[in-house]
C-alpha cells in the first residue's frame, strides 16, 4: 500500500504528522537561536566591562589631580597669607624708623635754626677797622731784596763744568774704532765735522735744539750715539734716553744702528732700559714727565722724519731733533 493510499484512506493522520514535523523544526530553530544568543552574549559581557574598568580607572586619575591640585593651592594661599604678614610687619617697621628719623633730623634743624638766628643777633654789623703796622724787619727785607739780583746762568755755560770730561770724550772718538768697548761706549769712530756738531749742541745750545740731519738715519742714529755715550759718562744711570719716529720700520734702524754702535743687546730697550722707542710724541711726554718725577734725567731724540715737534718736548732739558731736507723725506716716504 502507498503514501497516497494512506493519506487518502486517513487525511487526520497525515495533519497530525504535518503538525508534528513544522513543531520539531521550529524546536529547532529555537535551539540554534538560543545557543547562537549563548555564544554572543559573553563577548558583550566581556566588552562591557573593559569600557568600565577603563573609565573607572580615568575617573580615579582625575580625583587624584584634583586632590593634588586642592593640596597644591592650599599650600600657596598659606604661603600668601605668610608673605602678606611679612609685608605688613617690614614695611610698617621700616616705616615707623623712617618717621622716627625724620621726626629727629626735623627737630635738629629747628634747634640749629633758633640758634643760628640768636647768634646772629648778637653780632655786630659795624666792624671795627684794622690797621696793620709794617714790622722793621720786614722793610729790612724789602731792601734787601731790591739789592739782590738773580743771575740765571746762560745754556751754553750749562755744561761748562764737564768740558773736560766731554772734550776728551771727543777726542777718543776721533781715534781708531774700540770693536770690544764696554755697553754704552761708543764702539765707532767719528769724523771732525761730527765732532763740531757735538761741540756747538754741548757748548752753545746747552744740550737742547735743532740739528741739521746727516743725510742719513744711519749717520744720524751714530752721532746720537756718541751723544749718549757722553751723557752716561756724566751722569750714569740717572737719565733715560727717548727715541720718537712715528713708523715701526724707522724705529728699528734706530735700534739696529745704537746696538750695534754702543755695544747693547735687546734688553737694553724697553721702558725700564737705557733707551725706549716711541710712535706718538704723548708716550715721550708721559715718560718725561714720570722721569723727572723720580728726579732722573730724559734725553730726547727726535727722527728726521717728523716734520714738526710737539711744544711740551722744548720744556724738558735735554732733547735733539735732527731737521731733514725735503729730497730726505720724501725718499724716507718713498722707502716705507
Amino acid at each position: 500500500m502507498t503514501n497516497t493510499e494512506i493519506s487518502n484512506n486517513n487525511p487526520e493522520k497525515e495533519l497530525t504528522i504535518d503538525k508534528s514535523i513544522s513543531d520539531d523544526k521550529t524546536k529547532q530553530t529555537s535551539k540554534k537561536n538560543t545557543t547562537q544568543n549563548k555564544k554572543i552574549t559573553p563577548k558583550n559581557n566581556k566588552s562591557t566591562k573593559s569600557f568600565d574598568e577603563i573609565s573607572d580607572e580615568i575617573f580615579r586619575d582625575l580625583v587624584s589631580k584634583k586632590d593634588s591640585l586642592v593640596k597644591e593651592i592650599k599650600e600657596l594661599e598659606t604661603k600668601k597669607n605668610e608673605l602678606e604678614q611679612d609685608i605688613e610687619s617690614n614695611f610698617k617697621g621700616q616705616s615707623d624708623n623712617i618717621a622716627k628719623r625724620v621726626k629727629g633730623f626735623q627737630e635738629y634743624l629747628t634747634g640749629a635754626l633758633v640758634n643760628l638766628s640768636q647768634n646772629v643777633e648778637k653780632l655786630e654789623l659795624v666792624s671795627q677797622p684794622i690797621i696793620v703796622k709794617p714790622s722793621p724787619l720786614d722793610e729790612k727785607k724789602q731792601d734787601n731784596g731790591t739789592d739782590n739780583v738773580i743771575k740765571v746762568p746762560a745754556l751754553s755755560e750749562t755744561f761748562k763744568p764737564d768740558e773736560e770730561i766731554i772734550k776728551s770724550c771727543f777726542s777718543s772718538f776721533t781715534e781708531q774704532p774700540d770693536f770690544y768697548a764696554e755697553p754704552w761706549k761708543l764702539r765707532r769712530s767719528l769724523n771732525s765735522s761730527d765732532i763740531e756738531i757735538m761741540d756747538d749742541w754741548f757748548f752753545n745750545m746747552g744740550g737742547r735744539g735743532s740739528l741739521e740731519s746727516r743725510g742719513s738715519r744711519q749717520k744720524n742714529a751714530l752721532l746720537s750715539a756718541g751723544l749718549i755715550s757722553i751723557l752716561g759718562e756724566l751722569y750714569g744711570d740717572q737719565f733715560q734716553t727717548l727715541i720718537l719716529a712715528s713708523q715701526p720700520e724707522r724705529l728699528g734702524e734706530w735700534r739696529r744702528i745704537l746696538q750695534d754702535s754702543l755695544g747693547l743687546t735687546r734688553d737694553d730697550f724697553g721702558p725700564n732700559s737705557g733707551i725706549v722707542l716711541f710712535e706718538r710724541p704723548e708716550g715721550v711726554i708721559e715718560r718725561a714727565d714720570r722721569l723727572e718725577a723720580n728726579e732722573e734725567l730724559p734725553f730726547i731724540i727726535i727722527d728726521a722724519a717728523e716734520t714738526s715737534v710737539e711744544i711740551p718736548i722744548l720744556q724738558f732739558p735735554l732733547w735733539v731733533a735732527f731737521a731733514g731736507s725735503d729730497n730726505e723725506i720724501y725718499e724716507d716716504l718713498e722707502l716705507n
